[in-house]
């Protein structure tokens, strides 16, 4: 793991964005792997910026994200596909007929097949963008008794509910998703993971100094040949 420590938010998607816009402009049919959360607007905000700019074009590459809500149409405000067309790909030049999601209200065996068959066929995801849990789960791979594979449903657990229940202000929040699973996520070429504020400074510490257990998922990472760790001071302060 290299493990990069910034002033803020700012910094942050300022230097991951860097890196994907230079493998986008070095090789334009590149897959890359999105999340959504917080973590990740700031990388969005600077792709956008430099797609503004005419420093880079996306119509070429390939996405993947982490994961989808079940029981939850596609289209609706609080959905995954709806963050990131709001946050990404309606602000940029990416051909909609390459984005991928996973759907969650397909069947889960089915769909977690064809994902992992889509991702082999892109070619596997050039670079990964992650956040982490406070928990310390990866997409929505929650602690638990082994580490997962390919894409799975899952049962959020309540300290998920709890943060991002408060979105959903018109309907119950999901109790299930969709995610890409661990095994499929060590598959990716590159991982930059950003983690920011205080809340997240104990699951940073047990991912890079704690042992590899799936009680804390991201701690998997250790074993992977291109991480790196993006971090503010806040969430850096127990290393």
């Amino acid at each position: 793991m290299e493990i990069r420590v910034y002033r803020n938010e700012k910094e942050i998607g300022e230097a991951a964005g860097k890196i994907i816009c230079s493998l986008v402009n070095e090789k334009p049919d590149c897959v890359l792997g999105f999340a959504t959360g917080a973590s990740p607007v700031p990388v969005y905000e600077y792709l956008t910026e430099q797609y503004n700019e005419g420093k880079v074009s996306f119509k070429d590459i390939t996405t993947f994200n982490l994961d989808e809500y079940c029981e939850l149409p596609k289209n609706h405000k609080n959905s995954y596909y709806t963050f990131m067309q709001e946050n990404l790909f309606g602000k940029i030049d990416v051909n909609p007929g390459k984005i991928n999601f996973l759907d969650g209200n397909a069947d889960e065996a089915t769909e977690s097949k064809r994902y992992a068959r889509a991702i082999e066929e892109s070619g596997g995801i050039d670079i990964q963008i992650l956040g982490i849990g406070r928990n310390g789960h990866i997409a929505f791979n929650e602690p638990g008794a082994e580490f997962t594979d390919e894409a799975w449903k899952v049962t959020l657990t309540q300290s998920t509910i709890d943060a991002n229940s408060k979105y959903f202000d018109d309907i119950p929040m999901p109790r299930h998703a969709m995610t890409m699973g661990i095994g499929s996520i060590m598959k990716s070429k590159k991982i930059i993971l950003i983690a920011t504020g205080h809340a997240k400074a104990e699951a940073v510490k047990n991912m890079i100094n704690g042992p590899v257990t799936p009680l804390c998922p991201a701690s998997i990472l250790q074993q992977h040949k291109d991480v790196i760790i993006m971090l503010d001071e806040a969430a850096a302060n127990l290393l």
